[in-house]
This record gives structure tokens, C-alpha cells and sequence, in this order.
């Protein structure tokens, strides 16, 4: 009916018709002018005609007038009326006209340039103006839009003849494409991988030193999520070489932040914590635009590492303090990705420092928040961490449902980091619902998981609770042997193998310097020696480890630790 009505339109107003639609549901009158050169008074004639026959609609808006389409499938049709190469020409006039029009504000036309160019034909152009487009919705935080440009920006690139023109506009596009998949699909995600080896390759042929350091960035943060540790530490070494040969106060942070924090999970903590330190230190580190859209902040972005690592090394109020200033930075900054991080970073420190319920207050935060902005790993994340908190409180069977579910997300995302960490919440949960065996079954796979990344900063208290698991599972079986033929059997030795794996945990964290989880591995054996009467041999082991502490002191470990010296002293 609309293709007919069009077709009885005389064919000055035909023509008109068919040209506005090409030009988009809505215009102002000075992009017409600029894209048909008729005319005035004939001009407005038309316009008033097609407004008659309501094809269109005049909007009275300041500075000048505009017109809209009366209904989307009225320019839908008008549009496929029009022969392809007259078409395409239109188009060409129309991202010609917006370029001249806005020569001065042309930020605000990309979306628009990239659309017309892309359908003129015009390759290099729509290329450009995707590139643009794309960048400005990641800068927005608009990921899925972002990828969407940028992705036809790649692909209509690699038409063009093989030039250094050519591989530069597509290394600009595989660059800000990385952080849009990584926000989207996850760090671990094989498009991630693809993006950034494909990008490397590009900058190896354009000699492009300032984005090989964003790729390898890219490439580090893939590794590492993934704990394949050791690649990711040496990515983190070549992003150190390179940043201080060029000397660049962010890509020294950078650097600093990807080795420290990858070698903080392998267990070197102290190497780790001078990293990090370094990271946080380095002045002038402010982003430039073209390199903010991986991270708002190069030391907000190294803050929640460092918090992590002072924790596991004693430093709890510290940890806690580091975690603030880091959402503190996040929130000025007004970026969600780098909230989101700082706010699952914080929810860690809390968990370790025993703080349930405000672990469910930040998963909730983290699961909302990453939810709104479409980010995938950090919904997982959070629902990993409310099902921890439910636990703790009590509500084991939930929280362990929720545990199961965040980390299943997690490798469907193909992310492996903290997989060890994880299957320990998972083992103590189960302890807590009274499946001990199934918990030494998790603590198994966990340490088989260590074994293959190379991430030890969890190992000494993986241990802990598999001698806790043990003790426990030693006073389910007492209580079976007191039934008529139990079915199982208890292990030859419980008391002994449960005190070896404490005193495993405690050299672990000695080598470590992990001053937290020595004191809780402590905690365990002199509970144990206590059991066994041992109470001098465990009040002066736990006292040493106790005394070390200079922060804290209200947290739920080193208040326990207290009571258990008093204990031990009766």
C-alpha cells in the first residue's frame, strides 16, 4: 500500500521522497539543502507537499527546523525504491554534506558517517569513521555497540589493497576492539586471544611501539585469567623492557601491575607486593585518551591487586584501606568496568577477613552493577562470592548452589584463575553441610589445578582445610563406628595425617611470607595439639605467629587466635 501511494506521487515529490530516505528518519532543513542543491521556493514547496499528503512531519526545534518520516516503514519503502547506484551516490552526497556542515563538531556525526559511507561504497572512509564510532561507544561503556562498529570496520578493511595504510587502520580497530570483547565475552574468551595475537602480528608490520604495549597488555590479562601464569609473567617482563626503554609513566605502571599481580599468584608475594607497590608510586601516571578505554586508571587499575597481597602477607587493615581508595577512584572516575573490579577486589579482602555479610552486600553491588553494563565474568564473579557469604552465614545449601553456578559461567568463559581458590570456598561449604568427603574429593582437583597453572597463593590454606576435612571426617566416622557394623573404615592415622597437612600449610606460608594463612594453619595445629593435650608446644608456636601481627586486631582470625592463647594459658 505505502510502495503504491509512493508510485502515485508526482515525480518532483517522488524524487524528493526517495532522496530523504536515503538521507535517515530524520533530518534538518540545512542537510537537506546541503545534500540536494535545489532551489528554495521549490524546495519548500515539496516539503510542504509530502507534509500535505503526510508522508512526513515538520519539528519546529531551535536553531532550524527538522522533518521526520511519519512512519519508519514509510522510509523503509521509499528507501528500497531506489535503484542501487543512485543509492549509493545519495549516500556519498549525504556523508559529504555532514562533513561539511559539521566541519566543527564532527564527533557528534560519526555514527552517522560511518552508516552513509559504508553503504556508498566508499571503503576507506566508512573504515574510518567505524573506527570512530566504535571508539566512542567503548569510551561510553557501550561494548556490544562498540564491537558491532568495529567488527565492520575489520572486516570492510580487509578489502582494501594491502597497503601500510591498511594494516595500521586495522591494528587501530583489533586495539580498541580487545577491550570491548574482554568486557563483553569475558578475559578469557578465545575471540580476546584472536583479537590480540591478530593485532600483534599488524604492529609488528607497522613498527607501532605505542599499541605493542597496549597488546601486550591485552595478551597478558588474556594468559593470566586463563593461569597459564608462566606465559603471562613473561608477557608482563616484555611489557617492562618496553616501557622502560620508552620510558612512559602509564606503561610503567602497566608493567608493573601485570608482573606483580601474576607473580602474586604463582606465590611470590614479596616480588609480587614491590611490583605493585611500584605500580601504585609511579607519578604522572595519569591515561592519555587513546590508551583509557583498557583502563580508567593506571594506579586505581593496581590499587585492588595490592590489596589482595598485603591481605595474604598480614596486612588486613591495609588491605582494607587499599580497597577503598580503589572504588573511592573508581567512582570519581565514573567508569563501570574499573568499579566493577574495585568492588570484587574488595569483596576478597572481606571474605578473607571472615566479613560475610558485607561480602553479600559487595556481590550484590558487583552482580547489579556488572549486570547493567553487560559484563559476563563479573556477574559470575559476584554470584561465586554471594554463594560464599550465604555459606558463611549459614545458609550453606544456597550458597553452594550459587557457588557451583558463578563458577560454571567462569569456564564456559574459559577463565581458570582463582579456579583452585574457588574449589576451596566449594570444599569448606561442603564441610559445613557435613559432606567431608566430598570436600577432600574438591580439594583434590584443586591441588591437581595448582599443579597445571603454577598459582600457589591459595596452597597453604588449600592444605588447612584438607586437615580440617580430615579431622572432621575422623569424628563422622567415630560417630558411625558406634553403630552395629559401620560401613566404613576410618584411616589408619586421621589425628597424624590432618597434622601433617597443618604443618605442610604452615612451611608453605613461612616460604611465602603469607603471614595470614600461617596464622590460621597455626590456629588449626594448636587446636589440635590442644585436643592432645599439647598446650605449651601450641600456645608458643601460635604466640610467635600471633605477636608478629602490628594490624588487625579486630578481625575475626586474629580475635579467635587471642581467645585460643588465653585458652591454652588455663
Amino acid at each position: 500500500m505505502l510502495a503504491a501511494r509512493i508510485d502515485r506521487l508526482a515525480p518532483d515529490e517522488k524524487a524528493l521522497l526517495q532522496q530523504l530516505a536515503v538521507i535517515g528518519r530524520e533530518f534538518p532543513l540545512s542537510l537537506i539543502r546541503q545534500v540536494l542543491l535545489q532551489p528554495e521556493d521549490e524546495l519548500y514547496r515539496l516539503l510542504s507537499s509530502l507534509q500535505h499528503k503526510e508522508f512526513l512531519y515538520e519539528q519546529p526545534a531551535f536553531p532550524e527546523v527538522g522533518y521526520l518520516f511519519k512512519h519508519a516503514l514509510t522510509q523503509e519503502v521509499a528507501y528500497t525504491s531506489v535503484l542501487l547506484e543512485r543509492r549509493k551516490a545519495l549516500h556519498e552526497r549525504t556523508g559529504q554534506a555532514l562533513e561539511a556542515l559539521y566541519s566543527t563538531a564532527l564527533d557528534e556525526h560519526y555514527s552517522d558517517l560511518a552508516h552513509h559511507y559504508s553503504r556508498s561504497g566508499n571503503t576507506e572512509k566508512a573504515v574510518e569513521y567505524l573506527y570512530r564510532t566504535g571508539q566512542q561507544a567503548a569510551q561510553r561503556s557501550a561494548n556490544v555497540e562498540a564491537i558491532g562498529h568495529l567488527t565492520q570496520g575489520i572486516e570492510l578493511s580487509q578489502t582494501l589493497p594491502e597497503t601500510p595504510a591498511r594494516a595500521q587502520q586495522e591494528l587501530d580497530l583489533q586495539v580498541v576492539l580487545g577491550p570491548a570483547l574482554i568486557a563483553t565475552r569475558g578475559y578469557a574468551a578465545p575471540e580476546v586471544e584472536h583479537t590480540y595475537a591478530r593485532a600483534r602480528e599488524l604492529c609488528l608490520q607497522v613498527d607501532e611501539t605505542p599499541q605493542l604495549s597496549r597488546i601486550l597488555s591485552g595478551l597478558w590479562v588474556f594468559y593470566h585469567m586463563r593461569a597459564e601464569l608462566r606465559t603471562a609473567c613473561e608477557l608482563g617482563e616484555q611489557l617492562l623492557v618496553l616501557a622502560q626503554r620508552v620510558q612512559d609513566p602509564i606503561l610503567l605502571t602497566e608493567a608493573h601491575k601485570a608482573l606483580g599481580a601474576s607473580l602474586a599468584f604463582r606465590g611470590e608475594m614479596i616480588v609480587g607486593r614491590v611490583h605493585l607497590e611500584q605500580a601504585v608510586a609511579i607519578p604522572n601516571a595519569q591515561p592519555r585518551p587513546s590508551l583509557a578505554l583498557f583502563y580508567a586508571d593506571p594506579r586505581g587499575d593496581s590499587l585492588p591487586h595490592l590489596a589482595r597481597v598485603l591481605w595474604v602477607l598480614g596486612y588486613p587493615e591495609q588491605a582494607r584501606q587499599r580497597s577503598y581508595e580503589a572504588i573511592t577512584l573508581a567512582r570519581e572516575l565514573d567508569h563501570p568496568l574499573s568499579l566493577t573490579v574495585a568492588l570484587l577486589f574488595a569483596a576478597w579482602v572481606h571474605e578473607f577477613c571472615r566479613e560475610g555479610k558485607i561480602v553479600q552486600e559487595q556481590a550484590e553491588a558487583i552482580v547489579n552493577l556488572s549486570t547493567e553494563h553487560e559484563l559476563p565474568d563479573y556477574v559470575a564473579w559476584g554470584t561465586v562470592l554471594r554463594g560464599e557469604a550465604l555459606a558463611e552465614q549459614g545458609q550453606i545449601t544456597e550458597g553452594m548452589t550459587q557457588m557451583r553456578e558463578g563458577w560454571t559461567a567462569l569456564q564456559d568463559s574459559g577463565t581458570r584463575l582463582n579456579r583452585s581458590y574457588s574449589l576451596g570456598l566449594l570444599a569448606e561449604a561442603y564441610g559445613k553441610a557435613g559432606q567431608t568427603a566430598e570436600g577432600l574429593v574438591l580439594l583434590s582437583e584443586a591441588f591437581d589445578v595448582i599443579d597445571e597453572s603454577g598459582g600457589r597463593w591459595w596452597e597453604a590454606e588449600l592444605y588447612r582445610l584438607k586437615g580440617e576435612l580430615t579431622l572432621q571426617k575422623l569424628s563422622v566416622l567415630s560417630a558411625q563406628l558406634s553403630v552395629p557394623d559401620p560401613q566404613p573404615l576410618a584411616p589408619d592415622d586421621p589425628q597424624g595425617e590432618a597434622e601433617a597437612c597443618f604443618l605442610k600449610a604452615i612451611d608453605i606460608a613461612r616460604k611465602q611470607q603469607a603471614k595470614s594463612l600461617e596464622l590460621r594453619a597455626t590456629m588449626s595445629l594448636a587446636r589440635l595439639w590442644q585436643s592432645q593435650d599439647k598446650h605449651a608446644a601450641a600456645h608458643q608456636m601460635l604466640s610467635a605467629v600471633y605477636n608478629w601481627f602490628t594490624e588487625g586486631f579486630d578481625t575475626k582470625d586474629l580475635r579467635e587466635a587471642k581467645g585460643l592463647l588465653e585458652a591454652l594459658q588455663r
